[in-house]
């Protein structure tokens, strides 16, 4: 069966900060849940916004649900088949209740507001989050606003999720439940985490990333790498 997503020899410099990608490889297939550590600075979070094509890479190929993607159009597909889960929770929630967070994606992929509610419904119900359904979005929790963003992806239906360091601002009880829930869902995930411990918990396989390259965690990187903790996006 083919990967959901490949890249290929993938390349990306920022003006300020060059090489930060130099050459990745990667490839994720169903049922999979793929774990990504690495030093800060090293492009991780780069490497999830070229993906579903918010940054484009300078060299490389792009294999996203059995095609090639190049340029802006070709991503649109993407961004609703592969639900991408920002690292600060904020940048991700701005409706005024949590309800109409979670029915902002059903209802741009063109579903009647009735539908979207009964997604709403339906979602909060199985991520056990349905006593937040109508609270202020800005007046949660840190991480209660972690596991809304993650509601709001999952109600638009994705086949991949793109989680980029998912237990930030969540206490003990908060990240076990989301153990529990990333453990029951079908979809294949890609997870960017610094959590040894979380990633041990939840990661089919895992990969890390540093000078530029996604190699194994028992192969060192090369002692020539140089990495920039300002650059990561």
């Amino acid at each position: 069966m083919s990967p959901l997503i490949e890249l290929s020899d993938v390349h990306f410099t920022f003006p300020e900060h060059p090489g930060v990608l130099r050459g990745v490889d990667l490839a994720l297939a169903a049922g999979e849940r793929l774990c990504v550590a690495g030093p800060n600075g090293a492009g991780k979070s780069t490497l999830l916004r070229i993906i579903v094509g918010l940054l484009q890479p300078q060299r490389g190929a792009i294999l996203a649900f059995g095609k090639t993607r190049r340029c802006e159009a070709d991503f649109h597909e993407v961004r609703c088949l592969a639900g991408l889960v920002f690292q600060d929770p904020d940048d991700q929630l701005f409706c005024p209740t949590v309800a109409e967070d979670v029915a902002f994606g059903p209802l741009n992929l063109g579903k009647s507001r009735e539908e979207a509610l009964a997604i709403v419904d339906r979602v909060l119900r199985d991520l056990d989050l349905a006593r937040l359904r109508d609270r202020i979005t800005y007046k949660l929790s840190g991480g209660e606003k972690r596991l809304v963003t993650l509601a709001a992806v999952l109600a638009m239906e994705p086949q991949v999720l793109l989680l980029d360091e998912p237990t930030n601002a969540l206490d003990e009880t908060n990240e076990a439940r989301l153990v529990e829930i990333l453990l029951g869902l079908p979809q294949a995930m890609l997870v960017i985490s610094h959590d040894a411990h979380f990633r041990r918990k939840i990661a089919t396989r895992t990969l890390r990333l540093a000078d530029g390259v996604l190699v194994s965690p028992e192969k060192p990187a090369s002692p020539n790498a140089v990495l920039q903790p300002t650059a990561q996006r």
